[in-house]
């Protein structure tokens, strides 16, 4: 078994993937609302981190065409790097979200001018289709998705798009989506410190409808790469202690935990976080661990 069949599968749809995949937002240098990470990595040192991600089990990329800086596309260094593995990896996109040439966020995309993302994202991908695509909502100031999630599914009818998910939303725009095409993800903000989407019951809505959850930010949205994030909370420091493994492990473990349907996309462009990241999948908690993780936290000495 590679190092990223560790934590088992799941599928999107028809396509079965291994549960820790990778986000390419870090490839670009660039957070996802223009936070600067640092200075992006080389072009071919990114296709050899992409290429040892896909060596060590990782089969699943989540991506999108507003992921880039003034010096780099996530979407062109995934291309470059697919092109010796076209069909062993599954590509997860995004579109709603608009940037300019420069940069600069616009507002959310009409319903119209979706199939325009879904084609820029064709191109850079250098793809006949795409595998997955996300609808990228703006949470509580979307009452209503009909009309946008309606527009991704003509697309998915004229063979564009194999499959359709959701991200940054309610419960009640997954069961809206539901009623016009199947969902077969969504990733919003999780992590062992920010649980709405428990409290909401979206975690539980996807395992009961067969939907992968896909959490993003799920160590602590910590910049790793600027600065290893300081880990402050006890009961991590103690995990991670008896099982001689780091507090980035353990909360992704702890995330898996969660349930079967649960996915990670932890990103990165070092290749020694890259390969901790995936053996967070063979990392297995014990009931009293999980127990003590679901407690209140503590600052650690």
């Amino acid at each position: 078994m590679s190092t990223g069949a560790a934590a088992g599968t799941w599928k999107l749809g028809d396509l079965e993937v291994n549960r820790v995949g990778y986000g390419a937002m870090r490839l670009t240098g660039n957070g996802m609302m223009g936070n600067s990470d640092g200075t992006p990595i080389d072009r071919p040192g990114a296709v050899r981190l992409l290429h040892s991600a896909f060596e060590q089990g990782v089969n699943h990329i989540d991506t999108a065409a507003f992921y880039f800086s003034p010096l780099r596309s996530a979407n062109e260094l995934i291309n470059r790097a697919l092109s010796s593995w076209q069909d062993d990896v599954v590509v997860v996109t995004k579109v709603g979200p608009q940037r300019g040439p420069s940069g600069e966020w616009h507002t959310m995309a009409r319903p119209d001018q979706l199939r325009g993302q879904v084609e820029e994202n064709l191109r850079q991908l250098g793809q006949d289709h795409l595998d997955v695509v996300n609808l990228r909502c703006n949470g509580a100031e979307m009452v209503s998705i009909a009309e946008h999630f309606g527009a991704l599914a003509e697309l998915r009818k004229a063979g564009l798009i194999r499959h359709l998910g959701l991200s940054n939303v309610r419960p009640q725009h997954v069961a809206e989506a539901g009623t016009i095409a199947p969902v077969v993800c969504v990733q919003n903000s999780y992590g062992l410190d920010w649980r709405r989407a428990d409290e909401s019951g979206l975690v539980d809505l996807c395992r009961e409808q067969g939907i992968a959850f896909v959490p993003y930010f799920t160590i602590s949205g910590l910049r790793r790469e600027a600065a290893a994030a300081q880990e402050h909370d006890a009961r991590v420091h103690s995990v991670a202690r008896a099982h001689d493994a780091t507090s980035a492990q353990v909360r992704l473990a702890w995330t898996l935990h969660r349930g079967p349907h649960m996915l990670a996309i932890p990103g990165t462009t070092n290749p020694a976080h890259l390969a901790e990241n995936i053996a967070a999948g063979a990392l297995r908690l014990t009931d009293e661990e999980l127990a003590l993780l679901d407690k209140p936290g503590e600052s650690a000495v």
